[in-house]
């Protein structure tokens, strides 16, 4: 691929990921996604044939990269201290929370899988469990093998209510703001902290 093929393309899926932001897939044309990134919608087809092609590929873009992290974390974490809960869910909460100070875009795309979350879209949800379930799985195995007391069915819905809670954190929906004279890089880091204690309580709870 050239680098104008590239650069047209990287254009096009950072235009769609701010506007997939603000207004939704939905709520979004390709008219509105063509002018923001200043190309033709020949090109759009092109590159990705359709929106909904389009909407797959911003997230490709971000999730890959970031999946990568997760399973290379858990790797070290299995590696470094087996059947550490704590170590397994820093893998699994840390990767997706330095998303949000990601200054590349990466606060977009949080705003994105947000939406993604709250709008009914069964083809993206398929689009994300086909290619980005194995990550789960693997988690779910981890902590199975940490939390060995722990039902198949319950280890699921704590995981499932982690995941939650995990993009809830990422949207900065809550009550808890960076205090003044507090770096972003250190609320990430502290946020990251209190969610893992929360997440370890809940998956070792009795049932």
């Amino acid at each position: 691929m050239t680098t104008s093929h590239f650069n047209t393309k990287e254009r096009i899926l950072g235009a769609a990921e701010e506007l997939f932001a603000q207004h939704g897939f939905a709520g979004t044309s390709l008219r509105q996604v063509t002018s923001r990134a200043d190309v033709n919608i020949a090109a759009v087809n092109y590159h990705f044939g359709s929106k909904e092609n389009l909407v797959n590929e911003v997230f490709r873009r971000r999730m890959d990269e970031m999946s990568e992290r997760r399973l290379a974390q858990l790797r070290k974490a299995q590696e470094e201290k087996p059947g550490d809960l704590e170590a397994i869910l820093a893998a699994f909460i840390e990767p997706p929370l330095a998303l949000t100070i990601d200054r590349h875009g990466g606060s977009a795309f949080v705003r994105v899988l947000a939406r993604a979350f709250a709008e009914k879209n069964d083809r993206l949800r398929k689009f994300l469990s086909d290619n980005y379930g194995h990550v789960l799985r693997e988690f779910a195995k981890a902590i199975g093998q940490a939390v060995p007391a722990l039902a198949k069915e319950d280890l699921y819905w704590r995981l499932d209510f982690t995941a939650g809670a995990l993009t809830y954190a990422m949207a900065d929906f809550g009550l808890i703001k960076r205090p003044t004279g507090v770096s972003e890089k250190a609320h990430c880091e502290k946020a990251a902290q209190a969610l893992i204690r929360f997440a370890a309580a809940g998956l070792r709870a009795a049932g």
